[in-house]
């Protein structure tokens, strides 16, 4: 059975919409394009975040960013501007059992 995050993220990826959350310490924006399990089976997400704060800072423009889907906090859905990296173009290794992935 998929946690209450992981419903939230998988239907605001069918809708292409964003996530606004907060992921150890730090409110991220982020456009959410896999989500699946980790090798041990933990949800695990692959998104590309274009704002908020994070421990290592954020580049100009936005970075992917592989995250625990448990150690997610406040989780919603909003509409807004569909962001995303050129990198995604090549395989993921972030998402070991992909549920449901957008490229591009």
């Amino acid at each position: 059975m998929a946690s209450a995050n992981y419903t939230i993220i998988r239907g605001a990826m069918e809708r292409r919409q964003q996530i606004v959350c907060v992921y150890q310490g730090h409110q991220r924006e982020i456009c959410p394009h896999c989500i699946g399990a980790s090798k041990d089976g933990g949800e695990q997400m692959l998104g590309y975040q274009f704002a908020g704060g994070s421990s290592k800072g954020l580049p100009p423009g936005g970075e992917w960013r592989c995250l625990d889907v448990g150690q997610l906090r406040d989780v919603r859905a909003r509409d807004g501007e569909w962001h995303t990296g050129d990198s995604h173009l090549a395989p993921q290794s972030c998402v070991k059992q992909v549920d449901f992935e957008i490229r591009g």
